[in-house]
C-alpha cells in the first residue's frame, strides 16, 4: 500500500511537472506569435513608405532631406537585425515620418490630393494596427514571464533556462509631444 502511494503521488508531480513545462512552452510561442504580427504591421508600414514618399516629393521640394532619410532608414530593414534593433528601426522611421506629417500642413494641394489622402487613411490604420499589435505583443510578454516567474514554474523555468522577455517600451522621448515650430527648425 505504502509503494502505492508513492507511486501516485510521484505519477501526479511528473504529471504536474508537464504540465508546467508545456504551459511556458505554450506562453512562450503565443509571445512568437504576437511578435510575428507586430512585425507583419511593421511590414506593412514599410510597404507603404515608397507610395506616401512619392506622393509628397510631388508636393515638397524643400523636405528632401527628410524624405531621404526615410528612405535610407527604410533600407536598413532589409538588413538581418535583431529584433530589437529593428524596432528601434521603425521607430526611428516613425519620428522622420512625424516631421513629414506636420510638414504637410504647409502644403494645401498636397492635403487635399486624393493619392495623399488615401495613403495618409491606410497610414493611419497601419499605425493603430502597430499599436495594438504592439498592445497583444506586451500582453503576452507579461503573461510568459509571470508563468516563468511565480512559484512553482520559476524551479522549471530556471532548470530549462527559460529567460524573462522584454516589452516593447516607448522611449521617453516619444511620449513627449511634438513641436510642430521644433520640426521646423530642424
Amino acid at each position: 500500500m505504502n509503494g502505492f502511494l508513492i507511486t501516485v503521488l510521484l505519477v501526479i508531480i511528473v504529471l504536474y511537472v508537464i504540465l508546467l513545462y508545456n504551459n511556458i512552452i505554450r506562453k512562450r510561442n503565443e509571445t512568437d506569435n504576437a511578435f510575428g504580427s507586430v512585425d507583419a504591421m511593421l511590414k506593412k508600414r514599410y510597404d507603404l513608405l515608397p507610395n506616401l514618399i512619392e506622393t509628397v516629393k510631388q508636393y515638397t521640394i524643400h523636405e528632401a532631406s527628410t524624405l531621404s532619410d526615410i528612405t535610407k532608414l527604410r533600407a536598413g530593414l532589409t538588413e538581418n537585425l535583431s529584433n530589437e534593433a529593428r524596432i528601434g528601426l521603425h521607430n526611428d522611421i516613425s519620428r522622420q515620418l512625424d516631421r513629414i506629417m506636420v510638414t504637410v500642413e504647409n502644403y494645401p494641394d498636397l492635403k487635399a490630393s486624393q493619392n495623399f489622402l488615401k495613403l495618409q487613411s491606410s497610414w493611419n490604420e497601419t499605425e493603430e494596427q502597430i499599436s495594438a499589435s504592439r498592445r497583444f505583443f506586451n500582453s503576452t510578454v507579461t503573461d510568459y514571464n509571470n508563468a516563468i516567474q511565480t512559484f512553482p514554474a520559476s524551479i522549471l523555468a530556471d532548470i530549462f533556462k527559460f529567460s524573462p522577455m522584454n516589452v516593447l517600451e516607448t522611449k521617453e522621448q516619444e511620449r513627449q509631444n511634438i513641436s510642430a515650430k521644433d520640426l521646423f527648425r530642424s
